[in-house]
C-alpha cells in the first residue's frame, strides 16, 4: 500500500517518521500483516538519509509495531491501539438549506426480512452470473480495456445500438443509436435531463403519489415541485399546472399504485405538452413484466412533436447494484446532455457497458426476460389469489397488469396509519412499504401497503400476507 508520509526541515526528522508511521498503524489505515515500504524505499520518497528511516523503523519494531522478516520485508504486526488522531469532530461549513427538505431515502442494503414484500428488488438468486462473469472477463481482457482510454460521454457505441434495438423490438421505441444515452441508472439520466432542461425556479409537475427520487432531483436543483393527482386512468391531465417546464410520469404502470395511464389520457397529455411547451419524462421502469392485456404503446410512440424523453433502466430485469440506465432524447438536445453527463462523471463505466452490450446482443437479456417473465407471473398470480381472499376484508388491490408489485389500499384503517401497521408486522418478519410514505407533504393519500413479489417465492406468499392480516385484525 502506498504510505503517504512528509517530513520537513524542522525538528528531529526520524521522529516525524515514527510518529506519522505510528498514527497510521493506530489509526487503522495501515492494518496487522500489510507490508510498509523499506527503508531504502521510503528515504528515496521523502529524499531524506536512509539511516533516518531505518532509526525510525527500529524503534517501531522495538515498540512492537513493526515486525522484519528477512528476504520478506517489514509488516505491520500491533493490534488494538487507541486512535492518535481524528478528523475534527465539527466544521463550520453546512449545506445549503434546501436538503433539510429532502429524503435520502430508505436503505435497501439492509438485511432483507424473513418475508420481503419490498418493491422494486428483482429476484437476484435467478440471475444468469456465471454467463455476467464470462462476459464480463472477457471484456476485461480486452484491448479497448487494457489502454485505459475513456470512450464518449454518451456511453460504448455498441450498447448504444443494443439499446435502441432492444426497446424497440420491446416496446415500440422508435430510436437510433445516436438518440441513447448511457447513463449510470435511470436516476441520472433524470437528472442529466433537468440539468439540460429546467433552470431554478421552474415549475416540474409530477405524479402524487409517485417516486420520490426524481421529485427530490428537481428540488435539488431550485425546481417548484408540483403534485398532480392520479385516477384510475393515470395521471389527472386536466389538473396540470399551465406554467410547468416538465412533467415526470411513469404511464404504463404507475408508482407506486400501478394502473396504466389510459390512451385518451396519453394522448390528451401530448397536446397538453405542447399547448403549453413542456417536456415530459416518461419513465418506463418495469414493463418488460406484463401479465395481460394489450400491449401498452409508450408515450415516445405516440409522440409527433419530440417532447418526450424515454427512461429506462437495467435495475428490475438485471440487478440494481449494476446502476445502468439510459434516456432517449430528441436530437436538439443530443449535445448538451453530452455534455452534462461528461461534467457529472465522464461516462459510465466502460467494461460495465461493454458486458451488457454483448449480454443483450448475444440474446441472453431476452432469454433472461422470458424466463423470469414466467417466474413473476406465478408470483402476481398467487398475490392476487392471497388478495382475494380473507384479507379482501381489510386491503383492496388496485389493478395492474405488469411489474413487480401490486398496491393495495386499506378498506377500513386499522389502528395507527398503514406507517404504524407497517411497522409492526415487521416485527413478525415481514417487510413491506406504506404507500403514504409516496405522496408529497402536505397532501393526503388513502392508506395502503405496496406488496413486491420480486424477492419473494410463491410457497412464501400466503404466510407473508397472513402474517400482515393477523397486524389488521
Amino acid at each position: 500500500m502506498e504510505l503517504h508520509l512528509r517530513v520537513d526541515g524542522r525538528g528531529d526528522r526520524t521522529r516525524q517518521v515514527y510518529q506519522q508511521v505510528r498514527a497510521a498503524i493506530a489509526d487503522g489505515l495501515l492494518r496487522p500483516g500489510e507490508a510498509v515500504p523499506s527503508s531504502r524505499e521510503l528515504a528515496r520518497r521523502l529524499g531524506v538519509a536512509r539511516n533516518t528511516v531505518t532509526l525510525a523503523y527500529d524503534r517501531l519494531t522495538a515498540e512492537g509495531f513493526l515486525r522484519s522478516r528477512i528476504g520478506a520485508g517489514t509488516f505491520v504486526c500491533a493490534e488494538g491501539l487507541s486512535p492518535v488522531s481524528r478528523p475534527p469532530a465539527d466544521s463550520p461549513l453546512r449545506p445549503r438549506s434546501l436538503w433539510d427538505g429532502i429524503d435520502g431515502g430508505p436503505d435497501m442494503s439492509a438485511t432483507a426480512a424473513e418475508f420481503d414484500f419490498r418493491a422494486g428488488i428483482p429476484d437476484a438468486r435467478r440471475f444468469p452470473f456465471a454467463t455476467w462473469r464470462a462476459l464480463s472477463s472477457e471484456q476485461l481482457r480486452s484491448a479497448a480495456v487494457g489502454r485505459g482510454a475513456h470512450v464518449g460521454a454518451a456511453g460504448v457505441p455498441a450498447l448504444r445500438a443494443a439499446i435502441a434495438r432492444h426497446v424497440g423490438v420491446s416496446r415500440g421505441v422508435r430510436a437510433d443509436a445516436e438518440d441513447v444515452l448511457v447513463t449510470s441508472g435511470s436516476q441520472q439520466a433524470i437528472d442529466l435531463v433537468a440539468r439540460v432542461l429546467l433552470a431554478p425556479g421552474d415549475v416540474v409537475a409530477v405524479e402524487n403519489p409517485g417516486y420520490p427520487p426524481p421529485r427530490n432531483a428537481f428540488r435539488a436543483l431550485g425546481c417548484r415541485v408540483v403534485g398532480v393527482p392520479v385516477d384510475a386512468e393515470g395521471l389527472v391531465v386536466d389538473a396540470l399546472p399551465g406554467d410547468a417546464r416538465l412533467v415526470y410520469v411513469s404511464p404504463s404502470h404507475q408508482f407506486p399504485l400501478g394502473m396504466v395511464m389510459s390512451l385518451r389520457r396519453r394522448r390528451a397529455l401530448l397536446d397538453w405538452a405542447e399547448r403549453v411547451d413542456a417536456a415530459i419524462v416518461e419513465d418506463d421502469y418495469d414493463s418488460e413484466f406484463r401479465f395481460g392485456g394489450r400491449p401498452v404503446e409508450p408515450l415516445h410512440r405516440l409522440d409527433t412533436s419530440g417532447r418526450v424523453l424515454y427512461v429506462g433502466s437495467f435495475s428490475k430485469v438485471l440487478l440494481p447494484t449494476l446502476r445502468l440506465g439510459f434516456v432517449i432524447a430528441p436530437p436538439p438536445l443530443h449535445a448538451a446532455l453530452h455534455k452534462a453527463k461528461h461534467v457529472a462523471d465522464w461516462h459510465t463505466s466502460v467494461p460495465l457497458q461493454n458486458t451488457a452490450a454483448a449480454f443483450i446482443e448475444q440474446g441472453h437479456l431476452g432469454r433472461h426476460i422470458r424466463r423470469m417473465r414466467g417466474v413473476y407471473t406465478d408470483r402476481h398470480l398467487a398475490m392476487l389469489r392471497e388478495l382475494s381472499g380473507p384479507l379482501s376484508a381489510h386491503v383492496e388491490p388496485i389493478p395492474s397488469v405488469a411489474g413487480l408489485h401490486v398496491a393495495a389500499r386499506l378498506r377500513t384503517p386499522a389502528d395507527g396509519t398503514d406507517v404504524a401497521v407497517a411497522a409492526r408486522v415487521e416485527q413478525r418478519g415481514v417487510a413491506l412499504q406504506p404507500l403514504s410514505r409516496f405522496r408529497m407533504a402536505g397532501t393526503a393519500t388513502a392508506p395502503g401497503f405496496l406488496l413486491g413479489y420480486g424477492a419473494i417465492d410463491v410457497a412464501d406468499i400466503p404466510e407473508g400476507l397472513r402474517r400482515l392480516r393477523a397486524c389488521l385484525e
